[in-house]
């Protein structure tokens, strides 16, 4: 078994011989130690001339003895192609990785999952509803699949670990050795000891630009569907939507505002088709989920307070629960009610309340912390 492994690590750790060249070269010899025990002129029918000198050469015995090392320690696994554990959802997509590097319990990647994916530079709304989604989808027994992101992404593990049974993956665009963004360390100890970190990516890959997109057909590839929260035209996040439209999984999409330019790329999804949600029954409807029975059927308005996986305080509450509208100053809710529910800059709140800069500054402060008010870039304010 470790003269197998160590043949598919040979294959996979060549450079210049990507995935596409590596499952041609498995098609035509059938397993690794095949390719490299055929002659040359076999290996020319199927490859070009210096494919085949990488081919031949003296394999890398220290990268290769480096991820067995890695693979043994307790938690760490890799999984090949040939693997009776290798995910069935994966070989219905049109590039399966070759080799998948695995933290935690691999058993959770053949379990029925729901990507959740969506800007890193969320609003504060954006990660409220990326938790709540993702903890009223894991509490229904579907594994959450997401990137390990800033934002969105990050919100959506943290969601759903929330749930006692909650059950995430986290697919990586660098090693699986390496954690990035390196702020994630406390989340990515996490998500492998109750979920899982898969990488295609050989140990040590550092986190380079062209592989995020890359791995998103992993994201879109494990899940049922994927649900887009907060995504700018042009965003990865689409690109994921995309992915998953090609592999025939579902595409969801939550509305926003008009005035928001992360609302415009799911606001572009829904126009090209993709199912408009308002709460996590919704999703769970269109996958003709069942539900368990004390279940929530809609996904709460606002994440309550909770402890904060992988925070540097394990007792930091995500969000504070507002005060009742029947305890709050009647300023507080004059402002709320002048706000709305649409991003706004100080001076048009100004003008509405009638209130000082001051004033108003003080009022928004105020509901900031009681998790009511949250700030957005460019000197704006928005209603969570």
């Amino acid at each position: 078994m470790e003269d197998d492994l160590a043949a598919w690590l040979r294959l996979t750790l060549l450079p210049g011989v990507g995935p596409e060249r590596q499952r041609s070269l498995l098609a035509a010899f059938g397993l690794p130690e095949h390719i490299f025990a055929a002659s040359r002129s076999a290996i020319l029918a199927v490859v070009g001339a210096e494919i085949a000198d990488l081919l031949l050469a003296p394999p890398d015995q220290a990268r290769i003895d480096a991820a067995r090392a890695w693979a043994a320690e307790p938690g760490n696994h890799i999984i090949t192609l040939a693997d009776p554990d290798y995910p069935r959802a994966l070989l219905e997509i049109a590039d399966p990785p070759v080799l998948l590097y695995v933290k935690g319990d691999p058993a959770l990647l053949a379990t029925t999952a729901l990507a959740l994916v969506g800007a890193r530079s969320a609003t504060p709304a954006g990660v409220a509803n990326a938790e709540a989604f993702a903890g009223s989808l894991a509490a229904s027994g579907l594994t959450i699949v997401s990137g390990m992101a800033l934002g969105v992404d990050a919100a959506a593990h943290r969601g759903a670990l929330a749930q006692p049974d909650g059950k995430t993956i986290a697919v990586i665009g660098t090693g699986a050795d390496r954690v990035y963004p390196a702020k994630h360390q406390a989340l990515a100890r996490e998500i492998a000891a109750r979920g899982v970190i898969i990488s295609e990516y050989p140990l040590g890959t550092p986190a380079l630009p062209h592989n995020f997109p890359r791995r998103n057909r992993l994201i879109a590839g494990l899940s049922r569907g994927v649900l887009v929260v907060e995504a700018a035209v042009g965003s990865g996040s689409l690109i994921t939507a995309r992915l998953a439209t090609e592999c025939g999984r579902e595409v969801f999409a939550i509305p926003g505002s008009i005035h928001s330019p992360l609302a415009r790329g799911c606001h572009r999804l829904i126009r090209d088709g993709a199912k408009l949600v308002e709460t996590a029954a919704d999703v769970l409807d269109e996958l003709a989920w069942a539900r368990p029975p004390e279940s929530p059927r809609d996904t709460p308005k606002r994440a309550t307070t909770r402890r904060r996986v992988g925070a540097d305080s394990a007792s930091a509450p995500l969000f504070t629960p507002p005060a009742a509208a029947v305890d709050m100053p009647p300023q507080h809710a004059a402002v709320l009610a002048a706000l709305g529910h649409d991003p706004l800059d100080i001076d048009t709140l100004t003008a509405r309340c009638g209130l000082t800069l001051d004033a108003l500054y003080a009022i928004l402060l105020a509901l900031e912390l009681d998790g009511q008010v949250g700030r957005l870039p460019g000197g704006r304010f928005q209603r969570l």
